[in-house]
């Protein structure tokens, strides 16, 4: 819940007028690639470990794409980056083990510090 909560801080700090002016890069995109892959791995993850989340994290990437609209190569590695996450975790576990549980939570709380981080330096 913590990572949602901060996921829609980033929305609104996306959705800001002050958005990059470029549409070839962002400063956070590397901060934003990385918590795409985060997505990515906690939609594969949550669903293997059995919690009845559905396309929750798949949503919450689509929403960060719809808020920050990027184009191009930047859409491209964003997308690639959340089915990096998705796909790694998936060569790995078919079942749910303790590792995929550690893993579950460490990836809410780096997803959670990546957010805040974003919104702490972007937002105006």
């Amino acid at each position: 819940m913590k990572l949602i909560l901060t996921i829609a801080s980033i929305l609104l700090c996306l959705s800001l007028p002050a958005r990059a002016q470029s549409t070839d890069t962002a400063p956070f995109d590397t901060d934003l690639q990385r918590l795409a892959e985060i997505l990515g791995s906690l939609q594969y993850l949550r669903g293997v470990c059995g919690a009845n989340e559905g396309q929750k994290w798949r949503s919450e990437m689509q929403t960060l794409i719809d808020a920050e609209a990027p184009s191009g190569e930047r859409r491209r590695k964003i997308v690639a980056s959340f089915n990096r996450g998705y796909r790694g975790f998936q060569q790995t576990y078919r079942t749910c083990t303790p590792a995929a549980d550690i893993a579950i939570r460490r990836y809410l709380d780096e997803g959670a510090k990546i957010a805040r981080e974003i919104t702490a330096r972007y937002a105006n």
